[in-house]
């Protein structure tokens, strides 16, 4: 039983690290990389909401990450149209 609390403990020391290392990659994000190339950068978002419009023919998605070890009191924004980044928002949240 102590063999697999061990275990765990250490993926999730694993798992931690790899997210405060992908947390300080969010200040590389920039406009025209493409989705697949953000969320292979800094990983899915904290939140994802889409923005369509009244007949609009193209939907515009932002996509939140929160403050997180490695990138504390900062909350990212990274605003895609048509799979490509048209604008990222870095703001100090306290």
């Amino acid at each position: 039983m102590k063999r697999i609390a061990g275990v765990c403990f250490l993926l999730l020391l694993i798992a931690a690290a790899a997210f405060a290392a992908s947390a300080k990659e969010r200040r590389f994000v920039y406009v025209g990389m493409s989705e697949g190339e953000v969320l292979e950068k800094i990983g899915r978002p904290d939140s994802e909401s889409f923005d369509s419009g009244g007949g609009a023919k193209e939907t515009v998605k932002r996509w939140i990450y929160f403050p997180a070890e490695g990138d504390p009191q900062t909350i990212t924004t990274v605003v895609l149209k048509t799979g490509r980044v048209i604008q990222v928002i870095r703001e100090i949240s306290r």
